[in-house]
């Protein structure tokens, strides 16, 4: 019981972050969810002109009270989608968010079911047992066994 509720505080720790940066994001969080349409890359990292102008139209609308959605539809709008650096999670480009998730437990899924099939399937050998089966070990072979431990315990 202590358990759901730690799990339940630490989200409800990390859920007011969310959810201030949706009402006030800042513009190093929204550079790295943009992309140029110029260079392709997220403007935090370009220096095109076209990624100087989309910065300041976004300090523009933060100033202005936009929350993230807002300036990213707004964005979405006048680019289109390939302006956002993730796919949207909803139509075709959910695959995108699903098919990563789904190989890793298909993966996992596979594996485990392998390390079970491979500790499972080996029956444990007797050592030195007599071909009758019985599991002991003939008189003459334990004699052996024994002078050779006591040679090596010296």
């Amino acid at each position: 019981m202590k358990r759901v509720l730690l799990a339940v505080a630490f989200g409800l720790v990390l859920a007011a972050p969310a959810g201030a940066s949706e009402e006030r994001p800042t513009l190093a969080e929204l550079e790295s969810r943009v992309v140029c349409p110029t260079c392709e890359t997220t403007i935090d990292q370009s220096r095109a002109p076209v990624a100087n102008s989309l910065r300041r139209y976004i300090g523009e609308r933060i100033a202005a009270g936009d929350s993230r959605s807002e300036i990213e539809a707004k964005l979405v709008a006048d680019f289109g989608e390939a302006v956002l650096a993730s796919p949207p999670r909803r139509g075709f480009t959910l695959l995108a968010w699903i098919l990563p998730l789904l190989g890793l437990a298909l993966g996992a899924v596979v594996v485990g079911s392998l390390a079970w099939r491979w500790s499972r399937g080996r029956e444990p050998r007797a050592a030195l047992a007599v071909p009758g089966g019985s599991g002991e070990l003939e008189p003459e072979l334990e004699r052996r066994l024994d002078e050779e431990l006591r040679r090596y315990d010296r």
